[in-house]
Order: structure tokens, then C-alpha cells, then sequence
């Protein structure tokens, strides 16, 4: 029961800290991306929105396989 407690807690920390990372994206990064992509248009947001979840999803993903993953010793 110990170890589930565990998890749920790095799995809510891990949640939390994409949350602001995924604030911050979308106040600071993506109007500044903006009025330096015009030429993207209004598809700017959609794209710097997508490729930020790609990357966060990349990172808790790896994160979890590196927590998860046997120990074996070699």
C-alpha cells in the first residue's frame, strides 16, 4: 500500500510541474511566438500547443519508464 501511495504522489508532482510548464507555454512563449511567426497565422497557437504536449508527454513518459524499470545489475 506503501508503494501505490508512492507513486500517486510522483505521478500528482509530475502532473503539477506540466501543469505550469504547460502555463507558462501558453502565457509567455506562444505570444511571443506569434509576433515572431506571423506568417503562420492563427495555426501558430495550434502548432506550438501540440508540439509542447508532445514534448511534455516525451518527458513524463521517460521519466516513468527510468522510475519504473528493473534494476538489474550488472
Amino acid at each position: 500500500m506503501n508503494s501505490r501511495l508512492k507513486v500517486f504522489g510522483v505521478i500528482a508532482l509530475l502532473g503539477f510541474v506540466a501543469g505550469v510548464i504547460a502555463q507558462l507555454t501558453a502565457a509567455v512563449v506562444i505570444p511571443w511566438l506569434v509576433t515572431v511567426l506571423p506568417l503562420l497565422g492563427g495555426a501558430t497557437n495550434y502548432l506550438i500547443s501540440g508540439f509542447a504536449g508532445a514534448c511534455l508527454t516525451v518527458a513524463l513518459v521517460s521519466v516513468w519508464a527510468y522510475m519504473t524499470g528493473k534494476k538489474e545489475h550488472y
